[in-house]
């Protein structure tokens, strides 16, 4: 199968109809390895890149919700800033599932979007293996359950959307920091929720 995307980026139309066709790329991160937000993500992890298009830090911050579209309507192959709310209101969901160990699409493996240091979703029972005083912690709202090395707050107001713009920067910040080990506290699994819980498990998976 074929999937295609169309940016909304004036950058990224720009190459387009700079290069007269349609382009085929990769993302530009390693394999399994976190996805990038911003230009420096790329230019430290892809350091042999002859050219980077700095467009700014990425406006949704998580990868593109990929669907396969059925006879009887849509079926999410990844959840990504397009909800599943957003298009049941233009479109019929499929009544089919996913077929368990058969990845469709990009980001379906089991294991992906990881930091290269340990990471784990944060479970009380966690800090009974890890030394908090070598950690980083990253929370929602603001509330750190001890005393961390570092720790990221990423939306006091609980805005599930501007924690997926800053998920992937904080993840880079810890990684490249002093801390041996990352944590980061379960979301509500509602809208976007769901989408970066499903970035957040597969990052975890590898350490589990």
């Amino acid at each position: 199968t074929v999937g295609i995307r169309m940016p909304d980026h004036p950058m990224a139309l720009g190459l387009i109809r700079t290069s007269g066709c349609p382009l085929a790329a990769p993302s530009a991160n390693k394999f399994g390895r976190l996805s990038p937000t911003r230009a420096a993500h790329v230019t430290r992890h892809l350091p042999e890149a002859d050219y980077i298009l700095d467009g700014g830090t990425t406006r949704v911050g998580l990868e593109s919700t990929i669907v396969r579209l059925e006879s009887d309507g849509f079926l999410i192959l990844r959840p990504g800033g397009i909800t599943r709310e957003d298009l049941a209101a233009v479109l019929p969901e499929s009544a089919k599932t996913l077929k368990a160990g058969n990845p469709e699409a990009p980001g379906m493996l089991d294991s992906h979007y990881s930091p290269s240091k340990p990471f784990y979703l944060y479970q009380p029972e966690v800090l009974s293996r890890i030394e908090p005083s070598r950690a980083g912690f990253i929370s929602f709202r603001g509330e750190i359950p001890a005393t961390f090395l570092q720790t990221r707050t990423l939306s006091p107001k609980g805005d599930l959307r501007e924690y997926a713009t800053k998920i992937f920067s904080a993840l880079h910040e810890l990684q490249e920091s002093d801390v041996e080990v990352i944590l980061a506290e379960p979301l509500p699994e509602t809208g976007i929720g769901i989408a970066i819980m499903d970035r957040l498990r597969k990052a975890a998976h590898p350490w589990h």
